[in-house]
Order: C-alpha cells, then structure tokens, then sequence
C-alpha cells in the first residue's frame, strides 16, 4: 500500500463516520430524504411523555413558539415618574409592553433651548440600572452632566410615588 492509497482510504472512513454521525443512512445517499423538519418535530412532540419537558431540537430556532401574551414588565414607578418629570415634552410614541417612551423637542420651564428624549425601562425593579434616558437638542447629544440629572430627577420621583404607596 502506498501512502496516497492510506490517506485516500483514510479519507473515506472519515466521509463515512461523518455521513453516518449526521443521521444519513444509505436511504438518503439513494434518492429517499425521509420525513420532512415538520414531521420530526411533531413526532418528538407525540412522543414526549406528559409533565416532561421536551428536550429543544435545532428546529426550534425556526418555529415561533413564544407565547404572545408575554411582556417585557417595567416598573410602575419609574415609568410614572418618566412621564412625570417629562411633561413638558411632546409624546410621540409610548409602549408600555416593551418600556419605551420616545418624545418630541420641547423647551423646559424656564430654559430656552429644546430637547428631546428617549426612555427606556428595561427592569420591573426599582433600581437606577432598570432606566436609560438618551437626550439630544437639536444640533446633537447632551452631555452627560444632564442626562444623569434627568435621570436622577426620575428616580427620585420613582421612590417619592413608592413611599407614597406605602409599598416600603
């Protein structure tokens, strides 16, 4: 035997051990591809046993099996208080499903130059890391000063309507 016949022989062992480790019998080398991704998932669902969970498939990734009624929670507070302490802007858009509040340019009491925010509340707790606030006038972004005092104006607000719940 010389080496390339060895390294050829080789080759094809691994092409095999590859075909059949993926599932592919001689059926499929054949012509026949078996039962399509659909068939196998409902079959693994048929066979499951009940109280079990099923065991995820690579299938899964291309199925939408979310369930449509869940939500993205936020915390009340901090999203009263967004708004609170926002009043003076124009709302554009509002999702309290995924905790977005996007507003339009609006001058603050007392100021004279107009600003526009973007709230998000990402978290159900009351905590400073649940809210980003993103601020920007109209020639571009706020500096950082101004958005952590926002920030900070709603949080305050947020634990001013806790304690007045009496949640505490």
């Amino acid at each position: 035997m010389t080496f390339d016949s060895i390294v050829r022989a080789a080759l094809a062992l691994a092409f095999t051990a590859t075909l059949s480790a993926c599932g592919l019998g001689d059926s499929s080398l054949l012509g026949d591809i078996g039962p399509s991704s659909d068939e196998n998932i409902e079959r693994q669902r048929e066979s499951t046993p009940l109280g079990q969970e099923r065991e995820s498939t690579i299938f899964d990734l291309f199925t939408n099996a979310d369930d449509p009624n869940t939500t993205v929670e936020v915390n009340k507070y901090i999203w009263t208080a967004a708004l609170e302490v926002l009043d003076f802007l124009p709302i554009e858009a509002v999702d309290p499903f995924s905790g977005v509040i996007v507003t339009g340019y609006g001058t603050p009491p007392g100021g004279g130059r107009a600003y526009r925010a973007t709230v998000y509340v990402t978290d159900p707790a009351l905590d400073a890391r649940a809210l980003n606030v993103a601020l920007a006038t109209r020639s571009g972004p706020v500096d950082g000063a101004t958005t952590r005092a926002i920030e900070d104006a709603i949080l305050t607000r947020a634990r001013q309507l806790r304690i007045r719940d009496g949640d505490l």
